[in-house]
Order: structure tokens, then C-alpha cells, then sequence
């Protein structure tokens, strides 16, 4: 039987109409937000200071949109397949985690809160509802706050989040770490690694949301970690009661 996995994702952006597409539909915001390469297409036909400008700002949008992705300029020869292929969590040809390449948890950390570049004003743009952040955590997590973490995450805000991946320490096999991978409701099967791929033993999470503030999602997480201010329940109370409202809901 034959097995294939989901190595990455390329996302094509018309450098041309980029900006208007990404204005109009919602639908290409959430695809270049998720994607692991940006491609750059027309950009042969950006010419004069004004297309020039408007190349400038696309890529600035872009970036703020999504930190992590490469963007590749098609015209200029840089979509290569060695750049576009081997984008996910394993070498292919060595089958070694290169866990820091693929989370990019830096870039997101850097990242501002809300992506919506040179338009901040503009509330018509779809940018304005994405949020792109990474959660860390220095503690090892026991694995049932971790599982019941991610269900409530998933139950709560399923629809609007966008992209979630990480890699975990758990508290009961704290030299495996696990890796976790999802898309809205949809979570790939949690994978361990045989050891830690450097000394960085830190849980790190990286969310790509939409209309979600990262408020939300870290008070969420900061009850599983005890580590929740005195207004808001602690992981004891979460495992007593679940059903502990945070702002989202069922879709």
C-alpha cells in the first residue's frame, strides 16, 4: 500500500492583481497565510517606479501576513524545486526532523499582532482578520491538560483556526517530544520524535488564526499551565468543568 503525506503547502501570488485578490476574497488571505512558500508571478511586468512601489508593498504585505513563508520571485528565478520541494517537518532523503526550519516559531514570535500591513484603517480587508503567534512554555505539560488544551482550542474556535503546529514536551516522556499539526477542526495524529533536535527543550506552538486575538488563545493555554491570573480558572478547574466559556464557539 502506498502511503503519501503532505510535505508543504506553494501558494502562487499574481504580483500583478496580488493586492486587489487579496482584498476581494478571503479565501486567498487565508492561503497565503497558511502556505510554507509564497510565489511571487508577473513581476516581469512591474515596470516604473509606481509598479515598482506597488511590488514593494505587496511583498511587505505579504510578509506581515505570513513571517515564516520564503517569498520566491518566479521572473527573477528563484522558484527552483529545490526550494520549493522539502518544505515539511522531514528531509526526505535523510528522514531527520528539522523541526526548527519548519516551525519558524521566531518568525512568528517577532511578528506583530495584527496583520494588516500599510492598511491598518482599511477594516475591508481580509488581512485585518488574521492573526499569526507562537505560545512557548519552559515546563514540561502533563499530556491530559495538553490533549484537553488542544480539544477545547479545536471546539471552541475549530473553524477559525487557520493553521496550528508545534512541538511539545510532555511531561510523561520528556526526552520524545511530540509534534502536533492541524488545520480547523482537522489535527494530524501526534507524532514523537526520537530525541530533542538541539537544547531548546521549550513547548512552542505556532497559531495562524482568524478573528481570533492571541489573548484568547494564551489565557486559554496559561490555565493549563497554571500559570492563569486570579480571575481566571486554573487547570484544575478547566479538568473539573470544560465547559469554562473563553470567547469562542462551535462552528
Amino acid at each position: 500500500m502506498l502511503r503519501y503525506r503532505l510535505d508543504g503547502v506553494v501558494t502562487l501570488v499574481d504580483a500583478v492583481y496580488g493586492h486587489s485578490t487579496l482584498d476581494q476574497h478571503p479565501e486567498a488571505v487565508k492561503q497565503a497565510a497558511v502556505a510554507d512558500r509564497l510565489v511571487l508571478s508577473k513581476t516581469d511586468l512591474l515596470e516604473g517606479p509606481q509598479e515598482a512601489e506597488a511590488k514593494r508593498q505587496l511583498i511587505e504585505r505579504l510578509r506581515v501576513l505570513n513571517p515564516a513563508a520564503p517569498i520566491l520571485d518566479a521572473a527573477a528565478g528563484q522558484a527552483t524545486a529545490s526550494r520549493l520541494l522539502d518544505c515539511g517537518l522531514y528531509d526526505p532523503d535523510h528522514k531527520i526532523a528539522d523541526v526548527q526550519r519548519w516551525l519558524a516559531e521566531e518568525a512568528y514570535a517577532d511578528a506583530p499582532a495584527h496583520a494588516h500591513g500599510d492598511h491598518a484603517h482599511d477594516r475591508n480587508r481580509h488581512d485585518d482578520h488574521i492573526r499569526a503567534f507562537a505560545l512557548t512554555a519552559e515546563e514540561p505539560i502533563p499530556a491530559p491538560a495538553f490533549d484537553m488544551f488542544l480539544d477545547l482550542v479545536r471546539s471552541l474556535h475549530g473553524p477559525n483556526l487557520l493553521r496550528v503546529k508545534g512541538i511539545v514536551n510532555i511531561a510523561d516522556a520528556p526526552e520524545r517530544p511530540m509534534v502536533v499539526h492541524g488545520i480547523q477542526h482537522v489535527f494530524h495524529p501526534p507524532a514523537s520524535l526520537p530525541g530533542w533536535p538541539d537544547e531548546d527543550r521549550r513547548t512552542r506552538l505556532v497559531f495562524i488564526t482568524r478573528d481570533i486575538e492571541e489573548q484568547t488563545i494564551r489565557s486559554l493555554f496559561d490555565a493549563f499551565l497554571n500559570t492563569a491570573r486570579p480571575d481566571q480558572p486554573d487547570r484544575a478547574a478547566l479538568l473539573d468543568n470544560p465547559l469554562v466559556p473563553f470567547g469562542g464557539m462551535d462552528g
